[in-house]
């Protein structure tokens, strides 16, 4: 296969991979080698995988040729036949290791599958292997990870964003079709951004969280990264749904989320968010965004500049609530049960202490040490419920907003992807870097980022498009329509040079 048709392959989105699959243009088992043939290229460089299933998914590839789905009906495939999909390593995987990217997990393998995992398995996916991610998902960078780094691929000096860094970078490169992520505060559409790519945060509770390793749980989702729009729809129409494993779980008949992407804004209300149009929004970014609000303009939306005050608290607001849920979910890993252990301490209480400050990295200690003062006794008033109270003044702000607009843009981050190692040393810049994102997970509400241009020096810049509860319809049609009108079409192929 010559090097450009091996191209070709692995930057189709999966909807077309899926017609090359019903007209037997091509065999499962020639995409699954193309997408591993990439994994092979692209992995030394970008470290974008914890663990690569590539026994597993030629295996696979090849039954699928067999299958009597695709040797006799194709007409009844389903969307996501045959297509490769990386999975954020901490989605749980039955049988392959689900390290959350830290080295107190590094040899945990679960017994069970997430429900995502399940949902894609009933559609006869190719599992690639688990992306890199920051450590248990704290991270704007994916420099948090035990298992080093995740690079760019746009630029290998750069960052990728975090923490879904892994899973962003590997649609980026082609080394995945699609793939899924967590996004608690950004992890999602902020690395999508960095990378050029589409990512989607759903309403809270639309995508089950069962078998998603806890960070933060009043803040977590699971939600796609693709090359597409329609391919985060097609995908959270298998994801999505009631799950009696999850209590917050949301149920409700879903729509073919399909069915909204309509290339169609006019009349639309479209309100830019002036907290996050912040003086930390780079020159470019900021003119890129305008662009984009121009070309609204012109397919017939109605936009203009509201304010939603309550949003110049929400990061503070953030790091407060989200360390001390993560303070709690985190404090089950102590060397008794499962996961790494100090085998060197001579009492519990140091078995303790030396684990838990051996197993885990810098971040995800300094997140644990934050929580745990804002929980404790003589602080949970000043902190941890007063910034509850901000939380439902951000709701309240977003819920009157909605009443007007049908959807509200700001930029997914505030500047494209930055130098490895130039925020390790200053978490509260690192923090800033998801100021635009954040909102929208304390409110619950969907969210999406879009590629909306390049930069000077030829690096992603991302708008972020937000909906109120469950109107993902809004999402989508927006997303849809921009993305036709912003024709974004590069990809990052000097990897493969």
């Amino acid at each position: 296969m010559g090097n450009n048709n091996f191209l070709e392959i692995i930057f189709l989105p999966a909807h077309k991979l899926n017609n090359l699959i019903q007209e037997k243009k091509l065999k499962v088992s020639e995409i699954a080698k193309c997408y591993f043939d990439a994994i092979e290229k692209s992995q030394q460089k970008l470290n974008l995988y914890i663990t690569i299933c590539k026994e597993q998914g030629l295996n696979f590839a090849k039954i699928l040729d067999e299958s009597p789905d695709y040797l006799d009906d194709l007409s009844n495939i389903k969307p996501f036949f045959g297509i490769p999909i990386a999975i954020k390593d901490n989605i749980c995987t039955k049988g392959i290791t689900t390290t959350c990217a830290s080295k107190i997990l590094q040899n945990y393998i679960p017994i069970y599958n997430a429900t995502v995992i399940e949902r894609l398995n009933a559609q006869s996916y190719i599992l690639t292997g688990k992306a890199n991610m920051d450590e248990f998902a704290m991270g704007s960078s994916n420099e948090n990870s035990f298992f080093g780094p995740v690079k760019n691929p746009w630029d290998i000096n750069c960052v990728p964003g975090g923490s879904s860094g892994g899973p962003a970078a590997i649609i980026a490169s082609g080394a995945a079709a699609c793939a899924l992520g967590s996004d608690t505060g950004g992890s999602i559409r902020q690395p999508a951004s960095l990378c050029g790519v589409v990512g989607l945060k759903p309403t809270y509770g639309l995508v089950s969280r069962y078998g998603l390793v806890a960070f933060a749980s009043s803040l977590d989702q699971i939600g796609p990264i693709t090359r597409d729009v329609k391919d985060a729809a097609r995908l959270l129409n298998v994801i999505a749904g009631w799950d009696e494993n999850d209590s917050t779980s949301i149920n409700l008949k879903m729509p073919d989320y399909e069915e909204f992407l309509k290339d169609d804004i006019k009349n639309f209300k479209i309100g830019i968010v002036k907290e996050l149009m912040v003086k930390e929004v780079a020159p470019e970014v900021r003119e890129s965004i305008n662009k984009v609000v121009s070309l609204a303009e012109q397919m017939g939306a109605y936009v203009e500049e509201i304010s939603l005050p309550s949003l110049e608290y929400a990061l503070s607001v953030y790091y407060i609530i989200a360390p001390s849920e993560a303070s709690s979910n985190l404090s089950r890993y102590d060397g008794v049960r499962y996961g790494f252990r100090n085998t060197s301490a001579k009492t519990l209480r140091e078995m303790y202490k030396k684990t838990r400050a051996g197993g885990f990295g810098d971040e995800v200690k300094r997140r644990i040490m934050i929580g745990t003062y804002c929980l404790s006794s003589g602080y949970y008033d000043a902190y941890y419920e007063k910034a509850q109270r901000v939380r439902t003044k951000i709701i309240n702000d977003f819920k009157s907003a909605f009443k007007k607009y049908d959807i509200l843009i700001s930029p997914t981050s505030p500047t494209t992807a930055f130098k490895m190692g130039e925020k390790l040393d200053n978490p509260l810049m690192m923090y800033l870097s998801d100021i635009c994102t954040i909102p929208a997970n304390l409110a619950g509400i969907p969210a999406i980022s879009i590629p909306a241009g390049l930069s000077k020096s030829g690096l992603p810049i991302g708008l972020q498009i937000i909906a109120d509860s469950l109107r993902e319809d809004n999402v989508f049609r927006a997303a849809y329509s921009l993305e036709k009108a912003i024709g974004f079409s590069k990809n990052p192929i000097g990897l493969y040079e």
